[in-house]
């Protein structure tokens, strides 16, 4: 049984690994040119129902405890003056919630797991072509080719597998603007005490501004914007951003103007609650390319807890892959239904008129639920 994955993300690493500790090898095809081409994004807070339970399944339970920060749980909220609304402080050293870890740390972990070449690099998929004995034939941007027997795409949000199985549109739900601090404790010890150890939000009419530690010393801001408020063009650069912000407390708007470099927009769009598909031998998918939903804290997770129970379905049915990939997805489509509407729901929320009064809301009905980060 010859398994092609396309993407090395998160979800693609895991299944991998979790296939390979059942004796069950699989190649993964990343479009990247190493595991060093690009930044890797901020820090996740990994739940223990499932990116948690998905590295135990993995065997890196362990590893994963010695890279995390459970002190990355503490958040603060606070409105547009300064004024605290919410300060959770978790309980030092604690591992029972859902601590952070770096994007980039939780990737090399996995990477690092892998025999030697089992990523392909460079391999950006093109098209997948169904051969007349079964299987797919794969053809990448530069004209490389193989074949498979079992085609797994968890090649993201613009995920070319997924087509195959489903035409599901994109929805733009808004706009996220993102920054970065290097050193900050060092060059800016003023924004390190205000951020803290772990997630900053500072929350207004229809918009966030945030900020988040990471372990490598730096803090990651990202500016959250509904819809079309603004061209997203507006954004590349500082001037429009601090103009957005020219009513807020200038504390709170030294992260803008901290920031190195230009900022980066980016859309933030979803794919529609409850998006299934009829079975196709051969092939299924999973994270975003099966479900994607607004960084609201559950993208990264159920990634991971998808590549967890399809590794765990094939091995346990290794003689017949279809079986075990439809018995993957009919447990896999109403798990993620009910976490696609909460997630909307949030993200909603957060960029309403009445945010900050909702959010405290939902955390003193939830005290110890931490802020979501994605």
């Amino acid at each position: 049984m010859r398994i092609a994955i396309t993407g090395g993300g998160l979800g693609g690493l895991t299944l991998a690994r979790i296939l390979h500790r059942h004796g069950i090898e699989a190649v993964v095809y990343e479009r990247e040119a190493s595991r060093s081409a690009r930044p890797q994004g901020g820090s996740l807070d990994l739940h223990p129902e499932s990116g948690q339970q998905a590295l135990a399944d993995a065997g890196l339970a362990g590893r994963f405890r010695s890279e995390a920060r459970p002190e990355g749980e503490e958040h603060r909220i606070l409105d547009p003056s300064g004024r605290t609304l919410i300060h959770h402080v978790p309980q030092p050293g604690s591992f029972s919630g859902r601590p952070e870890i770096d994007r980039r740390a939780l990737r090399d972990l996995l990477l690092d797991s892998l025999p030697e070449g089992t990523v392909v690099w460079r391999r950006r998929l093109a098209a997948a072509t169904p051969r007349p004995g079964g299987g797919w034939e794969l053809t990448f941007h530069g004209g490389h080719r193989t074949d498979c027997d079992i085609l797994i795409g968890a090649d993201g949000a613009r995920s070319v597998v997924r087509s195959l199985l489903t035409d599901a549109q994109l929805s733009y739900v808004a706009t996220l603007v993102e920054l970065n601090i290097d050193d900050v404790d060092r060059r800016h010890p003023d924004l390190a005490e205000l951020v803290g150890p772990g997630n900053l939000w500072c929350v207004g009419v229809n918009r966030i501004l945030a900020a988040q530690r990471l372990g490598d010393g730096s803090v990651r801001v990202g500016i959250s914007l509904r819809a079309d408020d603004r061209p997203i063009d507006t954004f590349r650069g500082k001037r429009a951003l601090l103009d957005m912000f020219a009513d807020w407390d200038p504390r709170l708007t030294a992260l803008i103007e901290a920031g190195d470099g230009v900022p980066t927009p980016r859309l933030i769009e979803t794919m529609p609650i409850g998006t299934r598909w009829a079975g196709r031998p051969g092939v299924t998918l999973i994270g975003d390319a099966a479900h994607l939903m607004p960084p609201v804290g559950e993208g990264a997770n159920q990634a991971m807890l998808d590549a967890a129970e399809l590794a765990g379905r094939l091995a346990a049915d290794p003689a017949d892959p279809e079986s075990a990939i439809r018995t993957y997805e009919e447990a896999m489509f109403p798990r993620i239904h009910s976490i696609g509407e909460m997630s909307a729901r949030v993200q909603a929320m957060m960029l309403s008129p009445t945010a900050a009064e909702d959010i405290v809301r939902f955390f003193t009905a939830r005290p110890a639920e931490p802020v979501p980060a994605d």
